[in-house]
């Protein structure tokens, strides 16, 4: 009995670890699978939403900047704000840049971020981190305390597959894809296209925030290294990848099925002998690139891949009876 409680709670915390990172390669779907901005500091911004909440929603230390006392859902607004506004910011200097350039100083950028947060210990704790964040429902008599919060995190991811289902769409959505697939025909459409470019980075970021606002109350700690590049970015894009990127099901889909993955791994590689425990990490990393490159061999767009819709005027003589089309 014992035993079928410790599967339930890990399968509990699964799903909501894998409802997080749902999040966020939903924000990374509308920077990326929308609009093809290619983001490589998810995690700065991850980072920024995590803190921000800790900080207004913790108490008092003398080890870090807190003791706003805020409910959850005020610091997780916060979390998002803060995002937007930074990648508001990002936007500005760097959303003209392409394709390889743009990864370059987004990654710079995350990973000066992740810095200034282990450093700044007086407002941080620095690489300590910062400990006993509120988490949702922690009052209520366990397991229901973490069925509350995997249901808060899967209420959220779908609240945001409806609204981004919409957007995607609707005119915003087709003229995001439009940009995406040229550029220059939709500037010369008469769109705006810089103007477009970033209220598609600052949404993604928002979401960014968001998740990790989520991952800090969940684990109620967050330190600098929640946010390096592996966990934090590169497990993120091959959640959109693997998943389907443009696609907001795959998206979802692809992050709980990664997540499985990765969880997976740290269960075999913590049954190797000692001598390998200093490669553990990077079997992992290796495990994972060959699950994606297995299943990208069978799906090459992702389980679920991109389906356009087609427009009133198109559809007049539509070349087959399907309503969709792929991509």
């Amino acid at each position: 009995m014992d035993q079928l409680y410790g599967i339930f709670l890990y399968a509990v915390f699964l799903l909501t670890m894998g409802g997080i990172y749902a999040v966020l390669a939903l924000g990374l779907n509308i920077q990326w699978g929308f609009t093809g901005l290619f983001n490589a500091g998810v995690g700065g911004f991850f980072a920024i939403g995590a803190y921000t909440s800790a900080i207004l929603t913790s108490a008092g230390s003398t080890r870090h900047l807190g003791g706003f006392g805020l409910p959850v859902p005020a610091g997780i607004c916060a979390a998002m704000i803060a995002s937007a506004i930074v990648a508001w910011g990002i936007g500005r200097i760097c959303i003209r840049l392409r394709s390889d350039y743009l990864a370059i100083a987004t990654l710079g950028i995350a990973e000066i971020l992740r810095l200034v947060l282990k450093n700044e210990i007086w407002a941080t704790n620095g690489a300590r981190g910062i400990s006993q964040i509120p988490k949702p429902f922690e009052h209520v008599s366990a397991p229901w305390n973490q069925v509350g919060m995997l249901l808060l995190v899967f209420a959220i991811v779908l609240v945001l597959y409806v609204l981004l289902e919409r957007a995607r769409r609707s005119p915003w959505g087709r003229v995001m894809a439009a940009i995406r697939e040229n550029e220059d025909a939709a500037r010369a459409a008469g769109k705006d296209v810089e103007r477009l470019r970033i209220e598609a980075f600052i949404l993604g970021a928002a979401l960014m925030g968001l998740g990790g606002a989520l991952m800090a109350h969940h684990i109620k700690f967050i330190e600098p290294n929640a946010a390096e590049p592996v966990s934090a970015t590169f497990l993120v894009w091959v959640m959109l990848i693997i998943g389907g990127s443009g696609n907001n099901r795959g998206a979802i889909l692809g992050a709980i099925l990664v997540w499985a993955i990765w969880s997976a791994t740290e269960i075999l590689t913590t049954r190797l002998p000692s001598e390998w425990a200093t490669k553990a990490a990077y079997l992992r990393i290796f495990l994972v690139g060959l699950a994606l490159q297995f299943i990208l061999q069978k799906y090459p767009g992702g389980i679920f891949r991109e389906r356009r819709f087609r427009t009133t005027a198109a559809s007049a003589h539509p070349p087959s009876s399907n309503r969709e089309i792929s991509s």
